[in-house]
């Protein structure tokens, strides 16, 4: 079953849009589903300065 999902607004540089597009009627995967994936890289690589994510070796 597939999640609620929350909508807001960004803004991308055109070129961004064009390849997005470009990526969506190659592959028919929405340009929603890759700026969800492209959130999930970025959070990934930051997860350390979340809060409420430090690992039991940084606490001792």
């Amino acid at each position: 079953m597939a999640r609620k999902k929350i909508s807001t607004t960004i803004y991308i540089t055109p070129e961004q849009y064009e390849l997005l597009k470009a990526l969506n009627q190659k592959t028919k995967v929405p340009v929603a589903e890759y700026i969800r994936q492209g959130i999930d890289l970025v959070l990934e690589k930051y997860k350390a300065q979340l809060p409420g994510q430090a690992t039991f070796d940084e606490l001792s």
